[in-house]
């Protein structure tokens, strides 16, 4: 049945065009304001943004004011163009590099988790990153970090472990910023595979609304294709699978990534895809917003990525505005003049597991189970709600 007619909001991940994030060791404050006018320019509201934690804190002891300053005028950046700022503290992992600051690697090597001195050097890290963030008002959330279990194995947890350090960075959090939305960010590991110490509850639980972040190279792009059902409707799954794990039925869900990652998805489908997977999950009641990965594409004379990283831009590194930014900025158009007519699911499945007491099964509801292939079948009639048992 239809409900109110809603606005989600639209956003991308901020990835510098000169430079990737390298570009925050010799700022250039031209060059982010070109780069959010290319994002201003498609209708976006939003960008998320990340400062990378080694080189504010390169010492326990050291908060490198000058990397705040660079943050902050980032933020103020993003204000003269019209764009609110959500902020990722622990960097931590991003486009599959670590970074992490010498006093945990070497001899110091220690657990990002389960040491506590390391806990007490990112309690300082959060707190004065989130207090420095706060004085502006565009921010508007606070993120712990980019996928942050990424950084499991090497930096060994438990899943009370992972619980307890998410809940004190968070606390912190609030604490230093309590008019800013504090977020915990996970991938998808954390639903689908039964022995990963970070588990659903914390992604529902933990924070003040769920994140969820869909790659289709996660093996649902196996399942039927580029633009196949399972393909396109995975997105929708993942929220779905939050609402039904959490507590609160109502809590909102942040699309926080999504993209259209080679070769799952071919360059000449990338616009189809977009459209196709943006349209099917707005109408979702859940959704809180759609915020893409990423702004811009990495420079190809950077060495070693892997080959899918260099080429998930909205915009090329010279600016050009590429297929699915365009097919992107199409649906933000129509949003924005129309609304979105929100839909409650018609039919209901049940969950062969409950995702918050059985964690150890949750290869059960992964992309190409039984379950899941179900839950496609029947999403080709309409949303479908997900209960669980």
């Amino acid at each position: 049945m239809a409900s109110e007619t809603v606005t989600p909001r639209f956003g991308a991940n901020y990835v510098p065009s000169a430079g990737w994030f390298y570009s925050w060791l010799d700022y250039d404050r031209d060059a982010v304001r070109r780069d959010f006018a290319d994002l201003a320019g498609m209708g976006l509201d939003h960008v998320r943004v990340f400062p990378i934690w080694p080189w504010i804190q390169p010492n326990r002891a050291i908060i490198r004011e000058q990397a705040i300053a660079d943050l902050l005028d980032t933020i103020d950046a993003a204000a003269e163009h019209g764009l609110t700022v959500a902020v990722d503290l622990i960097q931590g992992h991003l486009s599959s590099f670590d970074f992490l600051p010498s006093w945990v690697l070497t001899w110091h090597k220690s657990s990002l988790f389960e040491d506590s001195t390391v806990r007490d050097g990112l309690t300082a890290y959060v707190d004065a990153v989130a207090r420095a963030v706060a004085t502006k008002p565009n921010v508007f959330a606070i993120t712990l970090g980019n996928e942050v279990n990424n950084l499991w194995p090497d930096s060994p947890t438990t899943p009370e472990t992972s619980t307890a350090w998410a809940q004190e960075l968070l606390t912190t959090v609030k604490k230093a910023a309590p008019d800013v939305l504090a977020l915990h960010s996970v991938f998808d590991d954390a639903w689908y595979k039964g022995d990963h110490p970070f588990h659903p509850v914390d992604a529902v639980d933990l924070g003040d609304l769920t994140t969820v972040h869909s790659w289709v190279f996660n093996g649902v792009s196996r399942v039927d294709g580029p633009l196949g059902p399972a393909t396109l409707t995975h997105a929708d799954y993942l929220i779905e699978l939050a609402k039904a794990t959490a507590l609160e039925h109502d809590r909102p869900v942040w699309l926080q990534e999504i993209g259209v990652p080679g070769p799952d998805i071919p360059v000449d489908l990338q616009a189809e895809f977009t459209r196709r997977t943006v349209e099917t999950v707005l109408p979702n009641p859940a959704l809180y917003g759609v915020t893409w990965w990423s702004s811009h594409d990495i420079d190809r004379r950077l060495l070693d990525f892997p080959d899918r990283e260099y080429d998930l831009g909205l915009f090329t590194v010279d600016h050009q505005r590429k297929p699915a930014a365009q097919a992107l900025a199409d649906v933000i158009a129509e949003v924005r003049a129309n609304g979105v007519t929100q839909q409650s699911p018609a039919t209901t499945l049940t969950a062969p597991i409950n995702l918050r007491t059985e964690p150890a099964r949750r290869a059960e509801v992964a992309p190409g189970s039984e379950f899941h292939l179900q839950w496609v079948d029947a999403r080709s009639n309409g949303p479908v709600r997900i209960a669980l048992p």
